[in-house]
């Protein structure tokens, strides 16, 4: 193989977060190779790679990370240097309805990357680095007041934040037990272009455009933080250089939303966008049965990241939402084609049939 200064494996590199990291890290750093590695599921789209598919230090993998001999193989032929590992399901809903795809993808996937990264390596562990990408959605839910930290303990409620913390568990016990280099983030809610239209505001957008009904569980008084996916991409970029191994980075926006209120703000700015009366959307707000074991706020704390790394976001929330909500509407041909198929059969099972 060519004289790459480092050989990176992106798991989950053709979905919404890992697509941006992906692009980020090819134009980057040239003298890195970068294998994206992704199984293509319904929330993979290699369409999100189209301006970087051709570049000499990019390769796409198809493949399931489930599939102990085929990441065994796939350690063994490329030898990487660094693994950044964001392949997970990381839907709520579809993990109460289909908890255990949950299960294999997110714990038992995990476990085969760090046993292959372990097997690879053989001890030899200088400038190696297992990153692995997590949610704060492992911490749970909380109250009026207070803030995630990295000392927050974890206390998940729905089967996808169990198998997140599952698997942020064995990561630690990885690096405790073989002295593996791992470190691990905790993001808050990520926005922006190429997000899979059953997350909220891709859904939204797409939503108020057609004037379809827009599904809010409950009242809408469900809090989260958000945060702009290339701010997070480039916190990605930072821990993974710099950060420090076996430590854990809280990343957040800074951004506490209600949902019914950030739903009113997006009607107002793509009503706007599309020329139509203020508050033209605002009547397409549906409220629908809450979803089950639903965490009532999030918000986290990531000054430890501003201050040994010297992160921060670079939009406000305005400002990305505008960025956002204009990129939707730009990409008119994008969200037809993945809003076709799988997409829409699971629709109208979550949202249509309440």
């Amino acid at each position: 193989m060519k004289n790459y200064k480092k050989i990176i494996l992106i798991t989950g590199g053709a979905g919404f977060i890992g697509s941006h990291v992906v692009r980020l890290f090819v134009n980057k750093y040239p003298d890195y190779k970068i294998v994206n590695l992704d199984k293509l599921t319904y929330a993979g789209n290699l369409a999100n790679l189209k301006d970087i598919e051709n570049k000499s230090n990019y390769e796409f993998v198809k493949g399931d990370i489930v599939d102990e001999n085929f990441i065994t193989g796939l350690f063994k032929k490329y030898l990487f240097d660094g693994i950044i590992h964001l392949a997970a399901e990381s839907h709520v809903d579809r993990s109460i309805s289909h908890p255990t795809e949950f299960i294999y993808t997110n714990i038992i996937g995990t476990v085969n990357l760090l046993n292959a990264a372990k097997f690879i390596w053989k001890d030899n562990f200088k400038d190696k680095r297992f990153y692995h990408i997590s949610t704060d959605e492992v911490y749970g839910s909380l109250g009026e007041e207070g803030i995630f930290t990295e000392e927050t303990k974890y206390d998940p409620h729905s089967p996808y934040s169990a198998s997140k913390a599952s698997s942020d568990h064995l990561v630690r016990a990885y690096h405790d037990t073989f002295k593996l280099p791992t470190i691990i983030s905790n993001c808050s809610n990520n926005y922006g272009g190429y997000q899979f239209p059953e997350k909220l505001i891709p859904l939204c957008i797409n939503n108020i455009k057609h004037n379809k009904p827009i599904p809010v569980y409950g009242k809408g008084e469900n809090i989260r933080d958000w945060l702009f996916v290339n701010d997070h991409a480039n916190a990605i970029d930072l821990i993974f250089h710099k950060g420090r191994i076996a430590e854990t980075y809280n990343i957040g926006g800074n951004n506490e939303w209600k949902n019914i209120d950030l739903i009113k703000l997006l009607c107002q700015i793509t009503d706007k966008k599309l020329g139509r009366k203020t508050g033209t959307s605002e009547k397409l707000i549906t409220f629908v049965k809450d979803r089950a074991g639903h965490d009532l706020r999030y918000a986290i704390d990531s000054s430890k990241l501003q201050k040994e790394l010297g992160w921060k976001p670079s939009v406000n929330f305005a400002q990305g939402l505008e960025k956002t909500v204009g990129w939707y509407l730009e990409n008119e041909e994008w969200m037809e084609n993945i809003t076709s198929g799988d997409y829409q059969k699971y629709y109208n099972e979550q949202y249509v049939k309440r």
